[in-house]
């Protein structure tokens, strides 16, 4: 049996890149990160087993770094027939105007969940986080045998509660605040409309009382002087995705990073209308005109809006497009990774001194070996 490392061993700074499914993680971008001393992360959902393993492949190729892989856990077949297929005669106008078909909403729903497990199992790699569930004890285990470091996402502390009892070595947890989808362990939508989730900083003071995983936060956070906050908070580190989304090694399309800090967008909504699954993304009207009658049921609308939002890119409409985004998108920085690791890096020591010089403690911070927690 393998030897897991701790937290700190694969990272020399509390600086984690979010995997971002759908394009906006690459090889090139995980690899600039890990490379100034984050962690990087490569996310196989929506991807065959084959093309993540290219990916690993080619980002071993650029680094020899830690990094991890990101899975999906397999859905419940939940969702409604009749709802969905409501919802696609309502999208019917949109596949006329961007003159594409609606998709094949009858896919699996499982994303290739056991034959990328089979690859991660047969060729290691450092890290391997787990978002929309928990996975069992057994599947944690595995990967612990092999010498993998395992993080899953919660966004509640009973969720937390739920990833320590499966043996996980930490914990990612995942405030309102953050861009795309809420990594939820049970999509329910009694929920919608009623807050939808907790804020970043509460729930990563609820979970470092109840849990002694380490806690990587992941929310809305894009500037240094935020990590800083959460690792005083608790956190060992901080995971970010919209400050990522764009840099040039990211994969989002152009018109998406341009949106991030285009006025024309108001902020920011929790919304079904792409996915089925509540996930935050920048208003527009395809959100509008269509998120309020979007029903529960993820994947299947994925695989509906697919082509739609494939034809608005092409068509160079961010109206018609799913621009996932963070809380605080009007801050990022259209920096290299690398670089902006390092900016990030130095405003956390910034901030840790200013911390420091009120009296507030000591600038070490989880990292260092604080916060009771075993990294």
């Amino acid at each position: 049996m393998s030897s897991v490392p701790l937290l700190h061993e694969l990272l020399e700074h509390p600086v984690v890149q979010a995997p971002m499914a759908g394009g906006g993680s690459t090889p090139e971008l995980a690899a600039a990160v890990s490379e100034a001393g984050g962690l990087g992360f490569l996310a196989a959902g929506y991807k065959t087993p084959e093309a993540m393993y290219e990916e690993i492949k080619q980002l071993r190729r650029l680094t020899s770094r830690p990094f991890g892989v990101n899975l999906f856990m397999p859905q419940p077949s939940t969702a409604d027939a009749g709802a969905l297929a409501l919802y696609r005669e309502q999208l019917a106008g949109e596949a006329a105007w961007y003159e594409t078909p609606l998709g094949d909403t009858d896919h699996g729903t499982d994303d290739g969940f056991e034959a990328k497990l089979a690859i991660l199992a047969s060729d290691p790699v450092p890290v391997v986080s787990f978002t929309f569930g928990c996975p069992t004890p057994e599947v944690v285990a595995r990967l612990r045998a092999l010498g993998t470091f395992t993080v899953v996402t919660a966004t509640t502390v009973a969720e937390a509660l739920a990833v320590e009892e499966a043996g996980a070595d930490a914990v990612a947890l995942q405030g309102v605040e953050a861009g795309g989808h809420q990594g939820t362990h049970r999509d329910d939508p009694q929920t919608d409309g009623r807050g939808m989730g907790t804020g970043l900083l509460t729930l990563v003071a609820g979970a470092k009382e109840a849990v002694r995983l380490p806690l990587i936060a992941a929310g809305g956070l894009v500037r240094g002087g935020q990590i800083a906050a959460v690792l005083a908070a608790g956190a060992a580190a901080a995971q970010l995705g919209t400050a990522y989304l764009v840099c040039p090694e990211s994969g989002a399309s152009p018109l998406h990073k341009a949106a991030l800090t285009d006025p024309v967008h108001a902020g920011t909504e929790l919304t079904r209308a792409f996915s089925g699954r509540p996930a935050r993304g920048l208003t527009n009207r395809f959100l509008r005109e269509h998120g309020p009658y979007a029903p529960p049921a993820y994947p299947q609308v994925h695989h509906l809006t697919a082509g739609l939002r494939k034809a608005a890119a092409r068509a160079g409409d961010p109206q018609g497009m799913a621009l996932w985004a963070g809380q605080g998108h009007r801050m990022v920085r259209e920096l290299p990774a690398g670089q902006l690791t390092e900016v990030l890096v130095a405003e956390v020591s910034v901030a840790r001194e200013a911390f420091a010089g009120r009296g507030g403690g000591a600038a070490a911070g989880p990292l260092d070996g604080e916060g009771g927690a075993p990294l």
